[in-house]
């Protein structure tokens, strides 16, 4: 009686340029080794299984207890990983499945000697083409759910994901910063996302470098994401276009200061967004100087 297939793989090849990567570099950047945890984690899943896996709820909380993460991290990063392409976003809002093209070129080769005895028989959720599937992959285009219409197919999945980027600009432009993930923590989050509105409302829009400064500034001026929130609401309520510390709980009487007054300097309005001009201009003027 033959063995029955298998369908996982016993490990998986990494990039030596891995970190090199300018999608992991953005993960990296925006949810530290969470993000890379998550990613590597979904990475075992799915070569275990084969080259997908499903889903759901219960594999979301498995997740986060294995990784000692939030769910909501979870979903957060998982998200992005989508969002930039690093998983098939498609297959994940029709049906759950995690995987992606590149996942499948590598479950190729990781397969291929065993597979020329017994080759590999798809059924279901495979992406790459009839010329970038090898010939030990036997593809059921009956049963495979990703290959409905292989040109049809390919055409609705450009057009829905040219749509879903155009509905994303368009939430962007409406101010709807809520959606934009600046840090981990929700409530610094949120505050962020209300101050880039305030200024906004006030025609001061910031750039995405004037929000990294400014962030770098929060970050500088407490760790706690308690002070943090507080902070922002401050410059929010007393009309200011920078951050700065939390006032202290006395009334200009007692403290014998000025309103808006810290540490005995007048307070002042920081603008990011010439802070990354003034960046600019002295590097041109290092380069002429440099030059002669």
């Amino acid at each position: 009686m033959p063995r029955p297939q298998k369908d996982g793989i016993d490990y998986f090849p990494l990039d030596v340029n891995f970190f090199s990567d300018p999608k992991i570099k953005i993960l990296k950047a925006r949810y530290g080794v969470d993000g890379i945890a998550v990613y590597v984690y979904l990475l075992c899943e799915i070569y275990r299984a084969g080259y997908y896996i499903c889903f759901d709820e219960d594999r979301r909380f498995i997740m986060s207890d294995d990784l000692n993460m939030s769910a909501d991290k979870v979903m957060q990063v998982l998200t992005f990983l989508l969002d930039r392409s690093m998983l098939d976003s498609m297959l994940f809002q029709s049906d759950a499945v995690l995987t992606s093209a590149g996942i499948q070129r590598r479950f190729q080769l990781a397969v291929k000697e065993r597979a020329k005895k017994n080759p590999v028989e798809i059924k279901g959720f495979w992406l790459l083409s009839e010329a970038e599937t090898e010939p030990f992959i036997k593809v059921n285009s009956v049963l495979n759910k990703s290959q409905k219409n292989d040109d049809n197919s390919r055409k609705n999945k450009d057009n829905s994901r040219e749509q879903s980027l155009k509905e994303s600009k368009v939430k962007k432009s409406k101010g709807n910063n809520n959606t934009v993930t600046f840090v981990p923590d929700e409530r610094v989050n949120r505050a962020i996302c209300d101050f880039i509105e305030y200024r906004k409302k006030t025609g001061k829009a910031m750039t995405d470098r004037a929000i990294e400064l400014m962030i770098g500034s929060l970050n500088k001026l407490s760790s706690d994401p308690a002070d943090q929130v507080e902070i922002l609401n401050q410059s929010i309520m007393n009309g200011w276009q920078g951050v700065f510390p939390l006032k202290e709980r006395k009334t200009p009487a007692q403290s014998g200061r000025k309103p808006n007054q810290f540490h005995n300097f007048e307070q002042r309005d920081t603008d990011y967004d010439s802070m990354v001009q003034a960046d600019v201009l002295g590097w041109i003027g290092e380069e002429k100087d440099g030059g002669e």
